[in-house]
Order: C-alpha cells, then structure tokens, then sequence
C-alpha cells in the first residue's frame, strides 16, 4: 500500500471504532462521552504516523498507543487525581476500577448513568484495546476486514447494552458503515493501470471485489437496524445485560417498615421528618411489597444506584420537595412514586415503585435531600385493570376457606375493572372499623390476623385494611400490591409541613390499564382529613364519586355467543400477531442471506479452486472464468469450448474479455493434450489470467457488477464437462 493509501485505511478503522464507541450514548449522554473517545482515536493517529516516520519504532507501536492512550484518558477523565498533570497512584487506581467494575457499576444504574470515572472509563478503555489489536491486525496482516473485528465486538457490547431502536439506529448503522467502507474500499484497491507511449495518465480503478465489501457493509447495518428497530414480536421492550444485574441490598439487616405501623402508632407525636414543596403530595412511600406467603409480605425491589436523573411521566406536572429526614433508622427514605431525580444523597432506586434506599448507613443524625417528580395525568379511561403487571397478581399462601366468601361477596360479582377495585375499598372501610387510641392496636399481617380481623374483630390500623384489601383483590383477579409510607401532612413549622409517627399508612395500589398503579385507602382517612389532593389523588376521588351504590351495581350482561366468539377473535389475533413478525423475521433472514451467503460463497469457491495444482489447477482456473462470465449474462452451454466463450464474452466487455479467456484456451489445450506433466508455472499463468478477466469486468456498470456478485444460479455446478478442445 502506498502511505496515501495507508493513512486513508488507517483513518478508517479509527473512525470506525471511535464510532463503535458513541454508540454508548443512551448510556452516558453524547457530550460526556466524545472527548475520551476522540482523545483515543487522535492519540492512536498520531502513534502510527509517528511509527510511520520513524521505522524502527514500529515493533513498540501497541505500546505507545496504549500507555499514551491511558495518559491521555488520565488527563481527560481522571484530571482530579493528578498532581500537576502527572498521574498518581490514584489515577491508577481509577483506571483499574473503571477497568474491572466500570461495566458492572454501570449496568445496576440507572440510565443516564453518572459520568463519574469508575463508571465512564470502561468505555473510553474498551475503544483503546479495540484500537491497540485492530490497528496491528490491519497493518501487520493486512487484511482489513479482520481488522474491523474489536471495533464490530465494541459496536455489539454497545447494544447489549442498551439496543438502538428506529431512526437513531439507521443513523448509527450508516456512520459506522462509512468509515467502514472506507477501510475497505482503501484495502482492495487495484493498482493503477500502466500508461502506454503517448497514451492518456494512468488512473486508478476500484474493481467489483472492492465495492462489494464496503455496499455489503452498509446494507447489512442499514437492513439490520431498521428489521430489529421494527421487529417486536411479543410487544416488549428488548432484553438487555442491565435485565441481568441489579445493585447488591445494605449489607446491614434491613427491617420491614410494614412491621412497625403499630409501634409507631403508640408514639403518635414523635417526629419523623419534614418537608418543603410546590405542590401538595398524598403519601410519601417506603416500600412497596407484592411477595405474600402467607405470613410475611415482601419486596422483589430490583434496586439500581441512581444515574444522572430518571424518565418521567410525559407532560405530567412537575413537583419538588426538600425533606429533613430524623426519625427513620432504617435505609429507607421518604419518597415519590413518579421520580424524577435527587439531589444531596445516591441512593439506591428502584423505578417500577418509586422506592429510596440508602447504600450504606448515614454518618449524621439527619438526612438531607431534594426530590423531583413528575405525575402523570391520571386518565382511568374505561377502568379496565392491567393484569400484566409485574407482580400485580402475586403468591397469596394458602387461603383460608372461610375468606373465600368474604372475597366474593366484597365486589358483588364484578368482574375484574377499577370499578370492582373501588367496591372493594368501599366495602372495608364501610364494614370495618379504624382501630385508634395509643393501646392494643392490633398487629400481623399473615393470614392468622387477616382472616381475624375480616371475620372476628374487624377492627385494624391500615397495617390490617391495605394487606386485607391486596389479598382480597388478588382473589377476584384484581392486580394490587402493598404500599408503606406516610400521609402527607397538613401540620406546618414556619414553611415545612411536619410529618410524625401518627401520619404512617399502609395503603394498596392497583394497576389500572394505561394509568399505571393507582393509590387507593380502604380506610378512607385521606378523605375525612379534608387535605388536599394531587392529581392522581384527585382522579381517584372523581370516580368515587361516580361509583353507583351497591344495590345498584350488576355484573356486566354480555350478549349470548359473546364470549366464545370474543374469544375465537383473540385466538385468530394472537395466530396473527405471531404470524407476521415470523414472516417479516424470513424475509429479513433471507435477504441477509442472500446478501452476505452468495458473495461469501462464492469468495470461498474461488479460494478453493485458487488451492488445488497441476492439472487440477488449470482447470479450476477455467471453472472460476466460466462462472464469472455466466454471473454477467454470457450465455454458456455445455460443449463449448474456452474459444468459444471468448468470443461470446468478447460482445459484452470487448478485448479485456476475448483475449485472457483466448490465452487461456492455449493454455488450457497444453494441459488436456499435450501428455506433459503440469507444473505451478501453468497454474500461475492460468490465473493470472482470471486475473485480467477480472479487470476487464471491473470496467462494466456499477448495478451490473452488484447484480453478478449477487447472482446465485452460478453456485449450482454444471452437470458435465463442457469440452476444452482448441
């Protein structure tokens, strides 16, 4: 290669790389991510242009791209750990980190994660190895395309972590496919065509194999991100390695807050925290808890450290609160269902609930902090429940038979529907009693004390009435799952509302399809309290209002043959929601197929016949001619001989054709006739004619010589051997 060609090669692979690693945007944000990468793939130019001028540096050359690499990132990312720009042991400290656990760190946040070293460097670090082996791969080997191997392995690792999707992806597959085929394209490059006496400058040519490489490069990229972009077959998000990693829980035993709702209620006047908002808040949660056994409640919270901030709700109202939290021990903090972000602590999270915890134990008395929501518009629309909600439909242990009936007779044989949710919350807090006073409060949550407060004393805290109505809804097929927190208070200090052991609840949440979890109170304390409502809150209390009265609630009538048919319908829907996906999926498969197996094919067909010596040799020389011809529309029929087919070739290409398949046919009668051994010099002279052949067809229409590379017919053999006479 020449060093015009070498540098345009070279630049190549870096843009590749550099882009494979941009592709680590969703994760970490564009800005945060450029200036790392860009310092990889400048530092590595300017390596090899420095290996370039001085020769004997060559051998060292991954060395100076990695240590200068590293350096590089140390000034970039690490700039806090060094001592006037030199690093220490604890810029190395950081790159071992962020080497080792970078990755996993990043995969139990939340996205966008935190830029912080220990999390950001693993990307940065990744490009660099990929850097290091694909530039010694394309200018030790030369051979590009393996090459592009660690930059296609850093593009994979990307996705895995979170997959493009749609037009963001059409435009990711094209950026790496343009430097992509530039490596290519550069590497299978022919030489110039030599200048005849008085004839025009020499140019250069880019033949068929060098086009095919960098069109099948950018077809692929393009086909498969806009297939995968669109190909959703069972109506879910993609599974990716975050789905496999979750943040480890506080190595400290962590109590369950729904144990403590009586204890607290003994001491109503101790102070748990307060807070300072623009907009009024109902609850502020705990933890929420959707495993029963029948005797203990449990939270599957899947917890990730807190990133740079959290989705919320589109177009919801937005809120903020600062809270001083004294009177909690345990690592759960006040929170909000519908986060957004905070600011003053890193806590643990879990998004589906909306749950704070903290990693380690706090080192003061008081806990400081700033949370951001944002709460959708809560539209119940037709009140139908989401029965696909994760956990919504949990254990409930072994059921007593007596509360059977108590389950029935709650709803009235509703079927399943916000409004058989909205019975039910009327049900308890018409037939039971709110246990008050600081004595003999009732206490458990298992089965024992449920099916004693639903058929003995009916008398509980909201401990008692939120489990009661969950296990209960969770009978008649209602999606519900158990929340503890506070209520948010209307006592004031100066601007901050004070909330104190007299405000925890307990309450259950219901999934309601298109509104997500809807808060309810069978105890019906918020409304007798007369505070204000949020949006959500609200809602809620609109369609209270419109719940008929008992008497007055049917079950829905449905016409006869309805629901056989209803069901065919769903069945026919299901079989083609399935059959379509499967059929978009074949036709993307074959057409991948067709794209990448035939040329590949084809390359390994030549490769073999390329191997094979003596007679043999020559032979395979004529079969590679044959075919080609035959993939560009030259008619072929068995008994013609290599004369025969040049003139035929010779009407489509003129005589960069006629003539090398004419000196191949001498060569070809020397081999068949001549009794005389063959040696690698024939072998050699047939080849170089293919060669020619070749060239002469790099001069036909671009589209023709796709569609020959393309061309499938040509794999077949024929069947008999065509005559080779002179």
């Amino acid at each position: 290669m020449s060093a015009r060609f070498d540098r345009l090669a070279v630049a190549g692979l870096l843009g590749a790389t550099g882009v494979a690693g941009l592709l680590f945007t969703p994760v970490f944000g564009w800005g945060e991510l450029l200036v790392p990468v860009l310092v990889v793939v400048l530092v590595a130019y300017g390596c090899v242009e420095l290996t370039a001028k001085f020769p004997k540096l060559t051998p060292y050359r991954p060395l100076f791209v990695a240590l200068l690499g590293l350096l590089g990132l140390i000034e970039t990312v690490l700039t806090s750990t060094t001592l006037a720009f030199l690093p220490t042991g604890a810029s190395l400290r950081g790159l071992a980190r962020g080497l080792t656990e970078g990755w996993q760190l990043t995969l139990q946040s939340t996205w966008p994660a935190r830029p912080v070293p220990e999390q950001l460097l693993f990307v940065p670090l990744s490009v660099l190895l990929a850097v290091v082996l694909g530039l010694e791969l394309l200018l030790h080997l030369r051979k590009p395309l393996v090459a592009l191997v660690p930059s296609l392995a850093v593009a994979v690792l990307a996705q895995a972590y979170q997959a493009l999707t749609g037009v963001v992806a059409v435009a990711a597959a094209l950026g790496y496919a343009l430097p992509a085929g530039l490596l290519l394209w550069s590497g299978r490059r022919v030489r110039p065509e030599r200048r005849a006496p008085g004839g025009p400058r020499p140019s250069w040519r880019v033949a068929g194999s060098a086009v095919w490489p960098a069109l099948s490069t950018v077809v692929a990229l393009v086909a498969g991100a806009v297939a995968l972009a669109g190909l959703d077959p069972v109506g879910r998000d993609p599974l990716t390695l975050k789905d496999t990693q979750a943040a480890p829980p506080p190595r400290s035993r962590v109590g369950n807050p729904l144990d403590e709702i009586a204890q607290r209620l003994t001491r109503p006047g101790e102070e748990v925290f307060r807070y300072r908002g623009d907009a009024p808040v109902d609850q502020w949660r705990l933890i929420v808890l959707n495993g029963f056994d029948g005797a203990n409640w449990l939270s599957d919270s899947r917890l990730r450290r807190l990133g740079a901030g959290l989705d919320g709700a589109p177009g919801g109202a937005g809120g903020t609160a600062e809270l001083r939290v004294r009177g909690l021990s345990g690592p759960w903090l006040p929170s909000h269902q519908d986060l957004t972000g905070v600011d003053g602590l890193t806590p643990l999270v879990d998004q589906s609930a909306g749950t704070l915890m903290l990693e380690s134990p706090s080192a003061g008395p008081e806990r400081n902090y700033r949370l951001s929501w944002s709460s959708p518009e809560v539209d119940l629309g037709s009140g139908e429940v989401d029965a696909r909600a994760v956990s919504g439909l949990g254990g409930l242990g072994t059921v007593p038979p007596d509360v059977e009936q108590v389950a029935r007779d709650a709803v009235r044989g509703l079927r399943p529907t916000f409004q058989s949710a909205l019975q039910l919350e009327r049900f308890l807090s018409t037939n039971y009693q709110v246990a008050a006073g600081t004595e003999e409060l009732p206490t458990g949550h298992g089965w024992p004390q449920l099916r004693h407060f639903l058929l003995e004393s009916k008398r509980g805290t909201s401990e008692q009435f939120a489990a009661a109505y969950v296990v209960l809804a969770r009978m008649n097929g209602i999606p519900a799952r158990l929340v503890v927190g506070f209520r948010g208070s209307a006592e004031t200090d100066g601007d901050m509302h004070v909330v104190r052991n007299r405000d925890v609840l307990a309450w259950p949440e219901v999934a309601v399809d298109g509104a997500g979890w809807v808060a309810l109170d069978p105890t019906a304390a918020a409304g007798k309290a007369g505070r204000s409502q949020a949006g959500p809150g609200k809602a809620v209390a609109r369609a209270r209002a419109q719940l008929p009265a008992e008497q007055q609630l049917r079950p829905p009538q449905l016409p006869p043959g309805t629901q056989s048919e209803t069901a065919e319908d769903q069945s026919a829907d299901a079989g083609m929601s399935w059959w379509w996906p499967a059929l978009v999926a074949a036709i993307v498969l074959f057409g991948l197929l067709w794209l990448l197996g035939v040329p590949a094919a084809k390359v390994v067909r030549a490769r073999r016949r390329r191997r094979r010596s003596g007679a043999e040799g020559v032979l395979g020389a004529w079969d590679e001619i044959r075919d080609r011809l035959r993939a560009h529309g030259v008619p072929f029929r068995i008994g013609m001989t290599p004369r025969d087919l040049a003139e035929s070739a010779g009407s489509l290409a003129g005589e960069g054709i006629r003539e090398p398949v004419a000196r191949l046919a001498k060569v070809l009668d020397v081999t068949l006739w001549s009794g005389v051994p063959v040696g690698d010099g024939a072998v050699r002279r047939a080849w170089q004619e293919v060669g020619e052949v070749r060239r002469g067809l790099a001069t036909r229409p671009f589209a023709a010589r796709v569609l020959a590379a393309l061309e499938p017919r040509t794999l077949v053999p024929i069947k008999g051997r065509a005559s080779r006479e002179g």
